[in-house]
């Protein structure tokens, strides 16, 4: 199939070129300027309607100003298409939204399988210890411009959805203060090439479960998104999710 990366010059966007080309398929790559990536030419995000004429599919992570323009040209191109960018504001996600009317939008925070199996574990483990405290640590790059993580945001509403309320997002601490039974607390950390970490802690009646999961290589992402293509190409206009995938 043809695929069409956008930002494929980026830290993922450069490994999903890498394991499209792979698998075989004809890769097409999408940035900010003309390069090579992989062997691969990169045209610049202005050529992207004319990219899209023979695409099966376009897998895009960027920014999410640059997404929702992207979004415009692919819906009107009829082109099925993989959102792997984070940071999204209220406004933003509508957006696309209105696009999966026209065509299949498959929009992820994360994109590997163990994370899945995490979200499930996390909801599991929530609905098992009702009342105990839950913290969250996510860990990434120090290039990550959003925070918390699209990922840890993820995890969060499935907490507050196995909990069945909105639990208070406490951004780190600082002062003097008792931690409220209301209360999650959230800590971000951006250091080095970590490719991303998450980790759940679940503490009362004298004990702690912890939950995490850790991103080896940013390969892990780059296989999902390439697997969301391949899905998404014979799927009806709608909106879709990774876990609709596996």
């Amino acid at each position: 199939m043809r695929l069409v990366v956008v930002g494929a010059t980026g830290r993922t966007g450069g490994e999903i070129v890498a394991e499209a080309g792979g698998r075989g398929h004809d890769v097409v790559g999408v940035a900010t300027s003309s390069d090579t990536v992989e062997d691969v030419r990169v045209y610049p995000s202005e050529e992207l309607d004319g990219l899209l004429a023979d695409a099966d599919a376009a897998i895009d992570f960027t920014l999410p100003e640059a997404s929702r323009e992207h979004a415009e040209a692919i819906a009107e191109a009829g082109v099925p298409y993989v959102v792997g960018t984070t940071g999204f504001d209220e406004a933003g996600i509508e957006t696309l939204r209105e696009t999966s009317e026209t065509i299949p939008v498959l929009k992820a925070s994360n994109f590997a399988r163990g994370v899945q199996a995490l979200l499930a574990a996390v909801e599991a483990g929530v609905e098992a210890l009702p009342g105990y405290d839950i913290e969250l640590t996510e860990t990434h790059h120090n290039g990550k411009r959003d925070a918390p993580s699209g990922t840890a945001n993820t995890i969060l509403d499935a907490i507050d959805d196995a909990r069945g309320t909105d639990l208070d997002r406490t951004y780190g601490r600082e002062g003097e203060h008792l931690r409220e039974d209301s209360e999650i607390g959230v800590h971000v950390l951006r250091a080095g090439d970590v490719p991303g970490e998450h980790e759940i802690i679940l503490a009362d009646n004298n004990e702690v479960m912890t939950l995490s999961h850790r991103a080896e290589s940013r390969r892990v992402f780059a296989a999902g998104a390439v697997d969301a293509a391949e899905w998404l190409a014979g799927q009806e206009p709608g909106w879709y999710d990774f876990g609709d995938v596996l």
